[in-house]
């Protein structure tokens, strides 16, 4: 399977924004698939691309993102 999905609002999915996203714009979103794997979206491109992710990625992407492994320097 493609790790990612070429048209995130052609595939039917319930795309949720995290509640800790503020009104800027640079919002995520993401959707649980029928196999259980997650995809990831950027809200201000809704029908562009998504990525996808096992449970078990989508985790630890979660756990990077809390630790601040992506945060601006």
């Amino acid at each position: 399977m493609k790790p990612y999905i070429e048209s995130a609002s052609a595939v039917g999915l319930e795309w949720v924004k995290s509640s800790y996203s503020g009104n800027n714009g640079n919002c995520a979103e993401v959707a649980v698939m029928p196999d259980g794997r997650r995809a990831l979206r950027d809200s201000k491109n809704s029908h562009g691309p998504a990525l996808v992710f096992t449970t078990d990625e989508f985790s630890a992407f979660v756990r990077s993102v809390m630790d601040g492994e992506f945060t601006e320097q």
